[in-house]
């Protein structure tokens, strides 16, 4: 009887490795109604109406001052978009992505004989290697970065639709 127990318990042992390790939470809470970032002081707020629900730091885009321009610039948007997907399978962990490029910025660069770019997203840090580059400031290709724990709770509580605003 012993045996039979012992078996049982290192049986179960692998499986609540895996239910303590999931990427992807649950939430219960208000619903999240505007992202808020504000570039200059590296923070990023999840709001529900008038309430503030959680407040982030972040990394931005390696060049980040300035509203992006062109693909490559370095650069994270400003002004308002919408979170429009979600990668599961992001190389930087989970993400959701933002609606960039709008009809202006596509305009903006088109006058400059420019692409906009594209593919800007709230993402995590992704492996060991990068989270070190992460803790020393900007990293991004114009993206918003933190940590892989963050960016699983900001997975599960955004849906697709929530508005986003950036400011300088």
């Amino acid at each position: 009887m012993a045996r039979r127990n012992l078996l049982l318990s290192a049986a179960a042992l692998p499986l609540a490795a895996c239910a303590g390790g999931s990427r992807f939470r649950s939430y219960d809470g208000p619903p999240v109604t505007e992202i808020r970032v504000h570039k200059a002081e590296r923070r990023m707020e999840l709001w529900s109406a008038a309430t503030r629900l959680e407040t982030y730091d972040i990394a931005l885009g390696a060049n980040p001052v300035g509203h992006k321009q062109f693909e490559g610039d370095m650069r994270t948007p400003e002004g308002v978009y919408t979170i429009d997907r979600r990668n599961p399978n992001s190389a930087f962990h989970l993400s959701l992505g933002l609606d960039y490029p709008n009809a202006e910025d596509r305009a903006r660069a088109q006058a400059a004989g420019q692409d906009p770019g594209g593919d800007i997203f709230i993402h995590g840090t992704g492996t060991r290697s990068r989270f070190s580059r992460y803790r020393r400031g900007d990293w991004t290709n114009g993206c918003i970065a933190v940590t892989n724990r963050q960016i699983e709770e900001i997975y599960a509580m955004v849906e697709n639709g929530t508005r986003i605003i950036l400011t300088a």
